[in-house]
C-alpha cells in the first residue's frame, strides 16, 4: 500500500532537515512513540501504541535510516515492527524530501510510505489504515512544527 502525504513547516529547510535527522528528538513529535532508543548511528527501536480500528496495538519494532542525501535533504528509512498480541506486523520503506517555500522561510515535507500490513492488522483494509496514518501525520506534523520553531526561540 502506497501512502503520499504533504506537510508544511514553517521553519528553512536546514533547521527541519537537521532536527528531522535527530531521531530521538523528531521521534516526540510522532503520537503514540515511546521508548526510542539508538542502537548504532543508523538504527532504532521504539514502541508504537496506536488504536487502529476496535483494536490497540503495540507495535514494537525498529527503523534504519537507510540512506540520507544531506544536499538533496532526502532520506529513506526502513521500518519493521510486530505486535505479537494482536498477530500483527507492518513492514514500511518510508521516503522523506524536504523543499524550501515561501521565499525558503518554510519548508514543504513530502513523505512517501510504501507499507505492508500483515496479520490483524491488514484485515482492517486500505481506507482504515490511510485514515489513521493521515491522522498520525497531521499531529506530527503540528508537533513537528511547534518543536522546530521553538527549539530557536
Amino acid at each position: 500500500m502506497l501512502i503520499e502525504q504533504r506537510i508544511t513547516v514553517p521553519a528553512p529547510p536546514e533547521r527541519v532537515w537537521a532536527f528531522m535527522m535527530d531521531i530521538p528528538a523528531v521521534s516526540r513529535c510522532v503520537p503514540g512513540l515511546d521508548n526510542v532508543a539508538r542502537i548504532d548511528d543508523q538504527t532504532y527501536s521504539g514502541v508504537m501504541n496506536v488504536r487502529v480500528g476496535p483494536i490497540a496495538v503495540k507495535l514494537d519494532g525498529r527503523v534504519l535510516l537507510a540512506e540520507t542525501d544531506e544536499a538533496a535533504r532526502n532520506a529513506r528509512m526502513d521500518l519493521q515492527a510486530a505486535d505479537k498480541r494482536v498477530n500483527g506486523a507492518v513492514n514500511a520503506r518510508m521516503r522523506m524530501a524536504l523543499a524550501p517555500s515561501d521565499g525558503g522561510a518554510a519548508t514543504d515535507v513530502a513523505i512517501q510510505t510504501d507499507a505492508n500490513v500483515m496479520g490483524k492488522l491488514g484485515e482492517f483494509g486500505q481506507a482504515v489504515i490511510r485514515k489513521k496514518a493521515d491522522q498520525i501525520l497531521q499531529e506530527f506534523a503540528r508537533n513537528l512544527s511547534t518543536a522546530v520553531t521553538t527549539a530557536t526561540q
